[in-house]
Parts: C-alpha cells; structure tokens; sequence
C-alpha cells in the first residue's frame, strides 16, 4: 500500500488533528496515511472510525517503535 507518512511530533496539539485530516483526504482510494506520533493515537483513530467514511477502520494499524514513538497507518477506502 502506497500513501504518505507526516511525523506530527514537533507540530502543536492543536495543529495535529487538522493536518492529519488534510493528508488523509489528498491521498488516493486504496492509500493511507501514516502518522509519526510520540503517544498512541487511539484518539486519533476513534474520531476517523466515527467521522470519515472512506477510513478503513479494519486496515487501521498501529506500532510502537520506541518510547515516544508510535508509527499508525490510516487506509483510505
């Protein structure tokens, strides 16, 4: 799977959310957006399930590389 990878850890909170969704939405059908975080986006991943409906929820993955690291890809439909 293709897409695009945003490392969202030096970017304010409040910024996060809104260039994550921005991303998302330039990606192609088939694609996904992958997330550099410093905590889990559990979050994250709950406002995409109830709000966006091209998110693949049952594609949604998450990994923790390190301690202020966490890697979560975000599948377009």
């Amino acid at each position: 799977m293709t897409g695009t990878e945003i490392d969202v850890r030096e970017v304010p909170p409040q910024e996060r959310h809104p260039m994550i969704h921005e991303a998302f939405e330039n990606v192609a059908s088939g694609e996904s957006v992958t997330v550099v975080n410093d905590h889990d986006p559990k979050p994250l991943f709950y406002e995409f399930d109830a709000e966006v409906e091209s998110f693949d929820a049952d594609g949604y993955e998450v990994e923790r590389v390190g301690a202020n690291e966490f890697r979560a890809t975000f599948p377009k439909e």
